[in-house]
């Protein structure tokens, strides 16, 4: 029982990395209706961003995390004015397509930079360990989950309270209808990558501070998010944040006792389990456990 609850504990810890991820999808897409696959990319240049200021010009930990989440966040509206505000209008598919380029332009760029050799940028918090019931909690896992805590939670007064985030709640229910109230569309698709940009540069912090830090192929890291969002559904917040956190959990129980219960699925199953929970909701819900469902008129 001690070994499920310690899986749990460290697979909600990783699962809040992918939450984060997963609320910059849902973010976009329900502002823009587009799913941004330029995620990865903003993903591990934000966690550069904290490399750089933290490693190489010695500022300490949380000062380069701020500094890079508002270059994070000026780099997705970056993103959004200079190669999809022109765009708007296009077909969907076209505009995913433009993200998946966006996304390779963004990696070639990062991974020179990374070179042969891992970026890993130290933790303040070095490799203290919590103890408590049997369960043991790394300082870093915990302040992931703070962290993450304090995000969804000023993300969801934000969107309640603050009026650029009314703003963003009517565009995501109808552009056209926003439009006629006043609203600036244009403005709050920027705010909705700029948001996603911090929220990416969040995320490729903690993962830089990883054992494995940023690597060339870190970016595969980011693409958990997308079961994350397929479970919890394409339009839901709430849904993207449990979503994470189901990724999370099922990818280390299945690293734990996979081998043991099915060791005739080979090894690194746990990379794949994912993918097949996200398989098995769509079964059961094909929008996702939150998402909105669809219908339409013929």
């Amino acid at each position: 029982m001690t070994t499920f609850a310690q899986a749990v504990l460290s697979g909600t810890a990783q699962g809040a990395i992918y939450a984060l991820l997963a609320l910059g999808f849902v973010i976009i897409y329900k502002a823009t209706h587009v799913i941004s696959f330029a995620q990865p990319a903003l993903m591990v240049i934000g966690g550069l961003f904290s490399y750089h200021f933290s490693a190489v010009m010695g500022w300490p930990f949380w000062p380069s995390l701020f500094v890079a989440i508002l270059l994070g966040a000026g780099l997705g509206m970056l993103i959004e004015r200079l190669a999809l505000r022109q765009m708007v209008g296009k077909s969907v598919f076209t505009m995913a397509v433009i993200t998946i380029g966006v996304d390779v332009v963004l990696r070639v760029l990062a991974n020179r930079y990374i070179g042969a050799d891992s970026r890993v940028m130290r933790y303040p918090g070095g490799g203290e360990r919590y103890e408590f019931l049997g369960l043991a909690i790394s300082h870093r896992q915990l302040t992931i989950l703070a962290v993450t805590l304090i995000t969804v939670v000023s993300l969801a007064l934000f969107f309640r309270y603050a009026k650029a985030g009314l703003a963003m709640r009517a565009t995501a229910l109808s552009q056209e209808t926003a439009l006629a109230q006043g609203v600036r569309v244009g403005a709050i698709f920027a705010l909705a990558w700029a948001i996603a940009g911090g929220l990416a540069a969040i995320a490729g912090t903690f993962i830089a501070t990883g054992s494995g830090g940023s690597e060339q192929d870190t970016w595969i890291i980011a693409l958990k998010a997308l079961p994350a969002i397929i479970i919890g559904g394409l339009d839901s917040l709430q849904g993207a944040v449990i979503g994470g956190l189901a990724v999370g959990i099922v990818e280390q129980l299945t690293a734990v006792y996979q081998s043991t219960y099915l060791p005739f699925l080979g090894t690194n199953f746990s990379l794949v389990a994912p993918y097949a929970l996200m398989l098995v909701v769509l079964l059961i819900r094909p929008y996702g456990l939150f998402g909105t469902r669809e219908v339409e008129r013929v």
